[in-house]
């Protein structure tokens, strides 16, 4: 049921259209290994659709009229836009959410020491990640330092094809019998995986690989080794996204979950055209993937704030009118589910999987283990996505994330569904999802495109 081949019904046109809508999320990708960068992709994207920063309309006292345009850059970490629609907002908005963190690992903020003759940077890593995956691999730093004086000096290294880049070493297999007997949780422990960085010595007697590495910093970036206490440093693979397969038929990169998701959403609100019925909004958001906590995670009111920000300069505010626009609302929790993998076929209940190919996946609820921790959506509501999605010719499927009793996970929209509003996940199926490389189909891609953008025009009361 609601499974059809996308590849096979598409024309030459949409072949086309398809194509060109792949190249420029992998370049979105390649732009945008964290939060940061997916922010400032997302704030060029916005002002080249008309959108305008919703903080300098508001300090200036501005009124905003139906088919206006604005966007809030959180923290540099999250970013929402909005464009007015003509009916009350109290009558609920068409909200699209995803986020754009992904599993890697974090530089700590004294990282910096050397053993036996090797320099390292210490990581902590962030989200559900299998570490060994990260052994051996070349790896890029991406990030932010903020010097005492509030200077901020961006950092990336290892992704122009003349710079160096990093790993974390693995054991070689003649003396990895002992390794080779550990489960894989314990194959590497969080704190063996630290960055190699530096080999060379310089000629101080004490930690000579460590000031060579120190120096280098220096060098490069102009940062002393006191300014990494604030700093954000991730630590990604290095290297582009890129086509995958003979057929050029899907796309393997990091962080799919969720900018595969985050993307689409982005653009369907961008691409817009016209003046909306519900005021349309997008958001991007930060630390889905260790929770949703913290000021720029789902758990904060810092959406629930610029919706308030957003009602006052469209209408008249009041606490009521705020909880009703929140209330009334309609969502999708853009998030991507798991592809259905032959390799791995016994944790999948075909039945209610999604496959690569056939489409934008809606899952009806998520959790683990008898729905813990998931948000049911309503079978009123899921009847009206099937409409709206027929009517547009979306390819869509349904499923779970596998066994009942397999595992499980989250998404953001039991967060939003405590205000009252329907919400449902919708997204793309990915192989290998929470590895360093992922994959993704980018016929699904499209329909998710498709699907979004069918969702903001049409989802309605």
């Amino acid at each position: 049921m609601y499974k059809k081949i996308a590849w096979k019904e598409y024309t030459p046109e949409v072949l086309e259209q398809l194509e060109s809508f792949s190249a420029d999320y992998r370049r979105f990708l390649d732009l945008g290994k964290t939060e940061r960068e997916c922010v400032l992709q997302a704030v060029t994207t916005a002002e080249k659709a008309g959108f305008r920063d919703m903080d300098a309309l508001i300090g200036s006292g501005a009124r905003l009229q139906p088919g206006d345009r604005v966007y809030r850059n959180w923290m540099g970490k999250c970013f929402m836009a909005f464009i007015v629609g003509k009916k009350p907002m109290e009558r609920g908005m068409n909200i699209l959410g995803a986020h754009i963190d992904s599993p890697r690992l974090d530089i700590k903020q004294n990282p910096v020491f050397e053993d036996q003759g090797l320099a390292y940077l210490d990581t902590h890593y962030y989200g559900g990640i299998k570490k060994y995956q990260w052994l051996a691999l070349p790896l890029a730093i991406h990030g932010v330092v903020v010097k005492k004086n509030g200077e901020k000096v961006n950092v990336v290294i290892g992704e122009d094809p003349a710079d160096p880049v990093f790993c974390i070493t693995d054991l070689l297999p003649h003396l990895a019998s002992e390794q080779m007997s550990k489960t894989a949780a314990k194959l590497v422990e969080g704190e063996a995986l630290n960055l190699l960085a530096a080999s060379r010595p310089t000629e101080s007697e004490k930690e000579p690989v460590r000031d060579r590495l120190l120096a280098a910093l220096k060098e490069r970036c102009g940062l002393e080794e006191e300014d990494l206490v604030s700093a954000e440093i991730e630590v990604v693979p290095a290297g582009q996204a890129r086509e995958m397969g003979l057929d050029r038929s899907m796309i393997l990169g990091y962080g799919h979950d969720d900018r595969v998701c985050a993307y689409p959403s982005l653009r369907a609100l961008a691409d817009f055209d016209g003046v909306p019925e519900y005021t349309l909004c997008a958001v991007l958001t930060d630390k889905e993937e260790i929770g949703s906590v913290g000021a720029t995670g789902m758990e904060s009111l810092y959406f629930e704030n610029t919706v308030s920000e957003l009602l006052a300069m469209a209408e008249e505010y009041s606490g009521l009118r705020l909880r009703r626009v929140l209330q009334n609302s309609r969502m999708l929790s853009s998030d991507v589910s798991a592809g259905f993998d032959p390799a791995f076929a016994g944790v999948f209940d075909k039945n209610n999987a999604a496959f690569l190919g056939m489409g934008v996946c809606f899952n009806k609820y998520t959790g683990s283990r008898g729905k813990g921790g998931s948000s049911d959506a309503n079978a009123e509501y899921v009847a009206s996505i099937r409409r709206i999605m027929d009517d547009n010719g979306v390819f869509f499927q349904t499923a779970e994330l596998g066994k009942v009793d397999a595992g499980g996970g989250g998404t953001i929209a039991y967060l939003c569904a405590r205000y009252g509003m329907n919400v449902i996940d919708c997204g793309v199926p990915v192989l290998s999802m929470h590895a360093p490389w992922e994959t993704v189909s980018k016929a699904d891609v499209y329909e998710a495109y498709k699907c979004y953008r069918a969702f903001l025009k049409d989802a309605g009361e």
